[in-house]
């Protein structure tokens, strides 16, 4: 780390990601080649029990951009739903009533608790809905979402904010809750290689019924269709509902995950 990254953090800003692993994000394409190649392996993950996931996109994707995992998790026996609000345009506030409504939807209709898993801003609103309404949510899985420390730390700032017409400032009280520990179990998965977010804006404070899950070379566009990310939302969500244990990196793809104890928070 450069004595100017130091200096920038020690003042609680980050940077968001340099040029070259923005750049690098084309990669995307081939973590979901790879999901293709090795979907053998993937199918081994733990079974599910029937409980409903619903999987919120991440900012100016939709439901598209979610299908790979909801056709996954489907086959692994999940009742997976679609946040089916179109193209995410951001907006804390302006989205939470809908997305509040498509949560109480799901749970009036399956009458179980809902997971949640969602990929970058899809995961700040997860956290939030947890939040709200704990009794209808199981779990919540964020991936590649900044929802903690300083998080104007992504390249996606200033776009996020002239489509939101929201500030990242704004709702200071609810964004400081979301960073927070949540009232349900969570995990956050995340990469050091990200080229949107700053990685560090990925991590929650661990705990009992809270982890950080970080794969190796991973990207932003690419982490909700990574196969090891995929593999270690399966193995949360297969946990029995009130029950937690801390993720097991052996397996298929063990050798795409940093050890826990890299996985703190900055």
């Amino acid at each position: 780390m450069s004595s100017g990254q130091e200096g920038a953090l020690e003042k609680g800003r980050l940077r968001p990601p340099g040029l070259a692993l923005l750049l690098a994000e084309a990669r995307g394409l081939l973590e979901l080649n790879a999901s293709l190649l090795l979907s053998p392996l993937l199918m081994r993950a733990p079974r599910g029990d029937g409980h409903p996931v619903l999987a919120l996109p991440g900012f100016l994707a939709s439901d598209l951009s979610m299908a790979p995992m909801r056709r996954y998790l489907s086959e692994l026996g999940y009742e997976t739903h679609a946040w089916r609000m179109g193209r995410n345009l951001g907006g804390l506030g302006r989205m939470r009533d809908a997305l509040r409504a498509r949560l109480a939807e799901i749970h009036a209709a399956s009458g179980r608790k809902v997971s949640l898993v969602g990929w970058s801003l899809g995961g700040v609103y997860a956290r939030d809905l947890s939040l709200w309404a704990p009794d209808m949510v199981r779990y919540v899985i964020t991936l590649g979402s900044p929802f903690a420390n300083d998080v104007r730390a992504t390249n996606a700032t200033r776009l996020y904010e002239a489509l939101s017409g929201e500030r990242v400032e704004d709702f200071a009280e609810a964004r400081e809750a979301i960073a927070g520990d949540l009232p349900v179990p969570t995990t956050s998965i995340y990469s050091r290689a990200d080229g949107v977010v700053n990685w560090r804006t990925c991590l929650l404070r661990p705990s009992d019924r809270a982890e950080n899950i970080e794969v190796h070379l991973a990207s932003h566009l690419g982490l909700g269709v990574n196969p090891a990310a995929l593999w270690a939302v399966a193995d949360r969500l297969a946990q029995p509902e009130g029950e937690f244990s801390p993720f097991d990196r052996a397996g298929p793809f063990a050798i795409a995950y940093a050890p826990p104890e890299q996985a703190i928070s900055a």
